[in-house]
């Protein structure tokens, strides 16, 4: 279960991710899903071996177990802390890259840059960089001469918005940068929390088979048990 949600926030990561890579530039951002994919594989398979271990009563098994949890315990540290190393460097890259996003819109033609532009100020709400007054000074806008904005700034409520900045009422008044940025910090911070949850629960996972290592250690009653042996 735990690997199959380790999966899931690495998944919904990428997907997310593919909605706003305009915005974002770094793609060294999806280490940190890459690796908790990669962990929750692996957390499946040691899952099957620490069970047939137990059910096995197989000392080796057993410590193989725990040094593997081990090992994919500091791989969660290190997905925590590449998490708030890229979270912080969120701000800085929305800021660098929007601004070029935003000159090669061409709503005539709708190219890639185009398409992420008005899903992200439909989902998010939002108009220009910093509020809706941003597209004037836009490629777009100077080749239209319409002294409009994108139909995706019209508020979702109103039906006969033609974008015109002579209704500046009918816009939504919020810049994207700042809730672009936010979104993704967001996502950021689904990695961190999954990684320290499960890190958590693997700690658990380890405390339980080394308690199980001591008991077979130190308890000859329960050696010659589950030799088939007698004890006086």
């Amino acid at each position: 279960a735990a690997a199959g949600i380790l999966c899931y926030v690495g998944a919904y990561v990428f997907i997310t991710y593919d909605d706003y890579d305009h915005f974002f530039e770094d793609v060294y951002t999806l280490i940190p899903a890459v690796i908790i994919i990669a962990v929750g594989t692996l957390l499946f398979i040691i899952g099957l071996i620490g069970c047939c271990a137990t059910i096995r009563e197989s000392r080796c098994g057993l410590a193989t177990f725990v040094i593997i949890l081990l090992l994919v315990f500091i791989t969660e540290v290190v997905v925590v802390v590449l998490g708030y190393i890229y979270r912080a460097k969120v701000e800085d890259e929305v800021d660098h890259s929007i601004q070029k996003v935003y000159n090669r819109y061409n709503g005539t033609n709708p190219d890639a840059a185009s398409r992420a532009i008005d899903y992200v100020q439909r989902q998010l709400r939002c108009c220009g960089i910093h509020n809706y007054s941003d597209w004037e000074s836009t490629v777009w806008f100077k080749q239209t001469k319409n002294n409009s904005v994108p139909l995706s700034c019209c508020k979702a409520a109103l039906s006969n918005c033609t974008g015109s900045l002579t209704r500046p009422m009918d816009l939504y008044s919020e810049g994207c940068e700042a809730l672009v940025v936010k979104k993704l910090q967001e996502i950021m911070m689904y990695v961190i929390w999954a990684a320290l949850a499960f890190a958590a629960i693997q700690l658990l996972g380890m405390l339980c088979a080394c308690i199980v290592l001591c008991r077979r250690s130190r308890d000859p009653a329960y050696e010659l048990l589950i030799a088939g042996g007698t004890y006086a």
